[in-house]
């Protein structure tokens, strides 16, 4: 790949990326929204189920109008790999706000009741988790708004790395 090639890639994917974001925190915010209302909660689950989706078609645009038509598997890869890193950061950015400024520990005191409701209560002593959970509970109260960002940051890049073998080995091309 050419420095030009690659500079046009790094474009292209931020450009990807910023949108991968939205529907990312478009999906989070029906996620905490869906701790008090059911049907946010599947909407998130929705929107996160079809970010590979999402991400195969803009791979595809990118390819089919910018590239001729043609992308190698490293390429198509990298591509992926850039829009994940990008889309993460603007996530990172975006739960760390949430987290900081916004939450006031309703996310973990709303956890926290659904973990303390009889029914789940009894599910937990049944299986005798009560002490790994407690301990998990913990660890989640202790973390930090940069903490919770940069969790998701790395979480977000791994799935990019993993996520995009199969996707760019589904929207590679070669010339015939």
């Amino acid at each position: 790949m050419t420095p030009p090639e690659y500079i046009q890639l790094k474009a292209f994917a931020r450009i990807d990326g910023a949108l991968l974001s939205l529907l990312w925190l478009l999906s989070f915010g029906c996620y905490v929204a869906g701790l008090s209302s059911p049907l946010y909660g599947m909407v998130s689950l929705v929107l996160i189920l079809a970010t590979p989706f999402f991400v195969a078609f803009r791979l595809r645009k990118f390819r089919d109008e910018d590239l001729e038509g043609i992308i190698s598997f490293l390429r198509a890869w990298a591509y992926v790999i850039l829009m994940f890193f990008y889309a993460g950061i603007v996530f990172a950015v975006g739960q760390y706000l949430y987290f900081a400024y916004m939450d006031g520990g309703y996310l973990m005191q709303t956890i926290g009741q659904a973990m303390a409701a009889p029914e789940t209560a009894a599910m937990i002593e049944q299986m005798n988790m009560g002490e790994a959970v407690n301990e998990g509970m913990h660890a989640m109260q202790a973390m930090r708004p940069i903490d919770i960002a940069l969790n998701a940051l790395t979480m977000n890049i791994s799935m990019g790395i993993a996520l995009g073998l199969p996707v760019a080995a589904i929207m590679q091309k070669r010339k015939k």
